[in-house]
C-alpha cells in the first residue's frame, strides 16, 4: 500500500487539493448565497448584475432589452422586445464554473504570483464569455425560440466547458509546475 501511495503522490496530492479548494470556495459561495438571500440585489448581487450587464449589452446591440424580477422564483426576467426570451437564475452567474476552475489551477499550481493572475485573468475571461454566452443565448431564443433545447442544453454549455477546458490546458502546458518540471 505505501508503495502505492508513494507511486501516485503527485495524483493523490491533486485530487485532495483540488477537493479542499473545491469545497472551500462552494462553502464559501454557498454562505454568500445565504447570506444575500433578501438584499437589495434580486435574486442575489451577482446574478442581478449579470442581468443587469446581459440587459445593457443587448440594448446596446440594438434591441429594446430590459429586465425584471421574475414574480415565482429567484430569478431575473429577459424581455426582448416585449418578449420574455429567457431568465438569469443563481446558476448563470458562472461563479460555479469559476469555482472548479480556480480549484483546478490551485490544485496544478505554478508560481504564487503566476497562479493568481491566471487565476484572475481566467476567471475574468470565463466571466466575460459568460455574459456573452447569455447574450446571444438570449438574441437566439428571440429568434429561433423553437431551438431552445439545443440552444441552451447543448450548444452554449459545450462553448462554456470547452472555454474552461481550454484555460486549463493553456495553463497545464504553460503555466504550472508540472509544465516547469517537463521543459
Amino acid at each position: 500500500m505505501k508503495a502505492l501511495l508513494v507511486k501516485y503522490k503527485s495524483v493523490i496530492r491533486f485530487i485532495v487539493t483540488f477537493l479542499a479548494v473545491y469545497g472551500v470556495l462552494t462553502i464559501g459561495y454557498n454562505v454568500y448565497l445565504n447570506v444575500s438571500h433578501g438584499s437589495v440585489f434580486y435574486p442575489d448581487y451577482l446574478t442581478n448584475l449579470v442581468a443587469e450587464q446581459t440587459n445593457a449589452l443587448l440594448n446596446g446591440l440594438g434591441y429594446e432589452a430590459s429586465i425584471t424580477p421574475h414574480p415565482n422564483e429567484p430569478s431575473m426576467k429577459i424581455i426582448i422586445n416585449g418578449k420574455y426570451v429567457a431568465r438569469v437564475i443563481e446558476g448563470c452567474n458562472a461563479i460555479s464554473i469559476i469555482i472548479l476552475f480556480l480549484s483546478f489551477i490551485v490544485a496544478f499550481a505554478g508560481k504564487l504570483k503566476t497562479t493568481l493572475l491566471y487565476g484572475l485573468a481566467g476567471s475574468i475571461i470565463i466571466y466575460a464569455f459568460n455574459l456573452i454566452r447569455i447574450v446571444i443565448l438570449s438574441v437566439g431564443l428571440y429568434h429561433y425560440p423553437w431551438r431552445r433545447e439545443i440552444l441552451h442544453t447543448v450548444i452554449f454549455p459545450m462553448l462554456i466547458y470547452g472555454t474552461v477546458f481550454l484555460l486549463w490546458m493553456v495553463w497545464v502546458n504553460r503555466f504550472s509546475k508540472k509544465a516547469k518540471s517537463n521543459a
